[in-house]
C-alpha cells in the first residue's frame, strides 16, 4: 500500500502531469466563473480532445477541471448575486450582501479558503475510503435515500424566513414544479397541458438561474448603481482567511457532510450546499449575533466548504462502481471509459495506483485552483464597482445564453422569464427562495425513492435501522432550527420602541403596505397547488397519489397565508413586504418593479422572432443608449465585442444559440443560427 502511494505522489508531481493538471485548472477557471454552465458543459468541451492521450494526463486534465469549477464559480456568486453554479446558490444569500456592503475581498477569500479546506479534506476521506467505502455505499438503498430527502427538506424550517407557513408554502411550490412531467411510477405526465417541453420537467439550471440571478439584476437595475459602494473593496483578503481559521470546526463539520452527501449517488451537488448551509444556522447560537441572508461570513464557508468536498465524496461511487453521484460526475465517468479504464472493483486492485493518482491529483489541483482564483480576486472583484447599467446587459447575455443550454429549447427562455417573474414577486413579499429551490431539487428524488423504497420493501422499509438513524437526525435538525429561529423582522422594527414609548420610524410606512399585491399573489399561489390537486386526481393511484399528497398540505398551508393576509394584521411576519422595508414605494429615484420585466420579456421575444444573435445585438444598442445613456460610439463597440464572445464561445465550446422564427423561414446560416 505504501508503495502504491508513494508511486502515485511521484507520478502527480511529475512536470507533464503537473502541466495537464494546470491545463485541465485553467479551463475549469474559465468555464467556472461563466453563471449557469459548470461542470458537465466544461467536461463535455474536454472529451473530444481525449482521444490518443495517455491515460494518466487525461486523467489529470479531467481532475483538474472537475477540482476546481465549484471554486471558480463563487465569482458570479458572490460579486453579482448569481449562481455561478447548482452547488453555489446557497452562497449568494451572504456573500453577495458582503459585495453590495463592498466587503467582496473578505467574502471571496473566505470562500476560496474554505473551498481549499473542503478539496483537500475531500481528497484525504477519498484517500481513506477508498478501501472501507464499498459496504457503507452499499448500504444505502431507496429507503435510506428517500429519508435523505426528507433530512434535506428538514433545512426548510431554518431558511424559512419569518413566516413558517410561507416557507413550507414555499417549497410546497418547488415540490410541484419539480414533479412537472412524467410521473416516475407510471410515465404519466403531469400538469404538462400537452406541451412537450413541459413533459420532460423545467431543468435546474433554468430555475436556479431565474429564481435567483434575474430578481437579483432587475433589483440593482432599479437602483441604477454599482453592485458596492465605490470605497472600498481591498481591505478584506487576510481578513477572510482569518475568518475560516476563526470557524474552524463549521469548516470541519460541513466538509463532512459534503463528503458524505457526495458519496451518495442521486443526491449530488445540487443540495449538499443548501443542507451546510442550513447546519450553519441551525448551531450558530444567538449570543454570536448572526446576521445569515445580511452578509453573514459563515454563510459563504459553510456551503464552500461542502460543495468541494463533495467531490472527494462524489469520486467513490464514480470510482468503485461507475454510479454517478451527480452530472459531473457521469461525464467524468464517460471521460475514464473513453481513455482506456473501466471504473469497478479493480479500481481498489490492479488499478489501484491510479486511484491513488486521482486522490493525489485532486488535492493538488484545489490548491492551483484556489491559489489561481485568490491572485485573481483583486482584479475580479473591481467588477462591482462598475454602473451596473453597463453590466446587465452583458449578465443576461450569459443567462440566457446559459438557460439556453439546459435543452436547446426556446422554451428554456420562456421558462427562465416565467420563474424570473416568480422570483421577483417571491422576493418582494418575503417568499423564502432558498426552500422553494430546495423542494425544486428533492422532488424528483424523493418521489422516485419513496415508489421504489415502497414497492422493495412495502412500508416496513420505515423500519429499516438505517432509515431510523437518518429518521432520529432529522428529528434532531428539525428541533435545532425550531431553537435557533430567529425574531421576526417585526421584532427587530417594532411599532413601538419598548425602552422609551414612542412609536419607531418603522409604523409609519408599516401602516402604508398595501396587502392588495400580495394577497393577488396568495390567490394565485392557492390557485396553483388547487390545480395541482385537481391535475392528480385525473391520473392513476401510482401517478397522482405524491402530488395529491402534497398539494392537499400545501393547499392548507397556502390558505393560512391567504387568509392572514385578507384580516390585514400589519404587524404580521406574513405581510411583510421587501418593496416597503427597502423603502422603494417612496422612492420617486426608484424604477418601477415591471419595468425591466419589460426589458427580459422584449429581449426573449426578440430571440422568439429574430433569433439569439440579432435580439441580443438589438437588446445592447437600445438598452445602452436609453439606460446607461452611453455614446454611440461606445454602445457599438460594447455590442460588437458581446457578440464577438458569444460567436467565440458557442463555436469552442459547440454550444447553440437559439434560432427565431424569422430564421427558420428564411433559413439564415450560422453564426446568426
Amino acid at each position: 500500500m505504501l508503495d502504491t502511494l508513494i508511486t502515485s505522489l511521484l507520478t502527480v508531481l511529475s512536470m507533464q502531469h503537473i502541466l495537464y493538471l494546470a491545463g485541465g485548472v485553467f479551463l475549469g477557471l474559465m468555464i467556472g466563473i461563466f453563471p449557469g454552465l459548470g461542470g458537465i458543459a466544461g467536461l463535455s468541451l474536454l472529451l473530444p480532445f481525449l482521444y490518443g492521450m495517455d491515460p494518466i494526463s487525461a486523467l489529470a486534465m479531467l481532475v483538474g477541471l472537475v477540482a476546481v469549477i465549484p471554486t471558480s464559480d463563487t465569482f458570479t456568486s458572490v460579486l453579482m448575486g448569481i449562481p455561478g453554479s447548482s452547488a453555489s446558490q446557497a452562497t449568494v444569500l451572504d456573500g453577495f450582501p458582503m459585495a453590495k456592503r463592498g466587503h467582496a475581498a473578505r467574502a471571496l477569500a473566505a470562500a476560496f479558503t474554505a473551498s481549499l479546506f473542503g478539496g483537500l479534506f475531500g481528497a484525504l476521506m477519498l484517500t481513506a475510503f477508498v478501501l472501507i467505502a464499498r459496504p457503507l455505499i452499499l448500504a444505502f438503498g431507496s429507503a435510506e435515500l428517500f429519508m435523505l430527502t426528507l433530512l434535506g427538506l428538514s433545512m426548510v424550517g431554518v431558511l424559512a424566513g419569518n413566516s413558517l407557513v410561507k416557507g413550507i408554502s414555499a417549497c410546497g411550490i418547488g415540490l410541484l414544479l419539480g414533479s412537472l412531467g412524467a410521473a416516475p411510477a407510471t410515465g404519466e405526465y403531469r400538469m404538462s397541458f400537452d406541451n412537450t417541453y413541459l413533459m420532460d420537467g423545467i431543468p435546474l439550471v433554468v430555475v436556479g438561474l431565474g429564481i435567483f440571478a434575474i430578481p437579483e439584476i432587475i433589483d440593482l437595475l432599479r437602483q441604477n448603481r454599482a453592485i458596492a459602494e465605490a470605497a472600498a473593496l481591498g481591505s478584506g483578503w487576510v481578513e477572510g482567511f482569518k475568518d475560516v481559521i476563526k470557524h474552524k470546526w463549521l469548516s470541519i463539520r460541513c466538509a463532512i457532510l459534503g463528503t458524505l452527501i457526495g458519496a451518495l449517488p442521486g443526491l449530488g451537488g445540487s443540495v449538499v450546499d443548501w443542507i451546510a448551509y442550513g447546519h450553519a444556522v441551525q448551531t450558530t447560537k444567538a449570543k454570536d449575533k448572526p446576521e445569515y441572508g445580511k452578509g453573514d461570513v459563515r454563510g459563504v464557508i459553510a456551503p464552500e466548504s461542502a460543495n468541494n468536498a463533495k467531490e472527494g465524496g462524489g469520486l467513490i461511487p464514480t470510482l468503485l462502481f461507475g454510479i454517478p453521484g451527480s452530472g459531473s460526475m457521469a461525464v467524468f465517468l464517460g471521460g475514464m471509459v473513453l481513455i482506456g479504464l473501466e471504473p469497478g472493483p479493480a479500481m481498489v486492485g490492479a488499478e489501484l495506483s491510479t486511484t491513488y493518482t486521482i486522490v493525489w491529483s485532486l488535492a493538488l489541483a484545489n490548491v492551483i485552483g484556489a491559489g489561481s482564483c485568490l491572485l485573481m480576486s483583486k482584479w475580479v472583484a473591481r467588477l462591482t464597482l462598475i454602473p451596473y447599467a453597463l453590466m446587465a446587459p452583458f449578465m443576461l447575455m450569459v443567462i440566457c445564453f446559459a438557460a439556453f443550454q439546459a435543452t436547446r429549447s426556446l422554451g428554456d427562455l420562456v421558462a427562465l422569464l416565467a420563474i424570473g417573474v416568480l422570483g421577483v414577486l417571491m422576493k418582494r413579499f418575503d417568499w423564502p427562495r432558498p426552500a422553494f429551490l430546495i423542494g425544486f431539487v428533492l422532488a424528483g428524488g424523493m418521489e422516485t425513492y419513496l415508489y421504489q423504497a415502497v414497492q422493495f420493501d412495502g412500508w416496513s422499509f420505515l423500519t429499516k435501522p438505517g432509515v431510523m438513524i437518518i429518521a432520529a437526525i432529522t428529528v434532531a435538525s428539525i428541533y435545532f432550527a425550531v431553537r435557533s429561529k430567529p425574531g421576526s423582522k417585526q421584532d427587530d422594527s417594532a411599532t413601538t420602541d419598548t425602552d422609551t414609548g414612542t412609536e419607531s420610524a418603522e409604523a409609519p410606512r408599516r401602516r402604508a403596505t398595501n396587502l392588495r399585491p400580495q394577497i393577488v399573489f396568495a390567490v394565485a399561489v392557492v390557485g396553483l397547488f388547487g390545480y395541482g390537486l385537481y391535475d392528480a386526481l385525473q391520473h392513476s393511484f401510482l401517478g397522482g397519489v405524491f402530488t395529491a399528497g402534497l398539494c392537499a398540505i400545501m393547499l392548507a398551508m397556502s390558505l393560512v397565508v391567504l387568509v392572514k393576509l385578507l384580516r390585514g394584521k400589519l404587524d404580521d411576519a406574513v405581510n411583510f413586504d421587501n418593496e416597503v422595508e427597502a423603502g422603494y414605494s417612496t422612492d420617486s429615484s426608484i424604477t418601477s418593479l415591471p419595468h425591466y420585466v419589460y426589458w427580459l420579456t422584449g429581449l426573449i421575444l426578440g430571440c422568439y422572432l429574430f433569433g439569439y444573435l440579432i435580439a441580443i445585438g438589438l437588446f445592447f444598442v437600445i438598452f445602452l443608449l436609453l439606460k446607461a445613456r452611453t455614446s454611440m460610439i461606445r454602445t457599438l463597440s460594447l455590442t460588437c465585442a458581446a457578440i464577438t464572445f458569444l460567436v467565440v464561445l458557442s463555436h469552442l465550446m459547440v454550444l447553440d444559440m437559439p434560432r427565431g422564427l424569422l430564421q427558420e423561414m428564411v433559413q439564415l446560416p450560422w453564426p446568426l443560427s
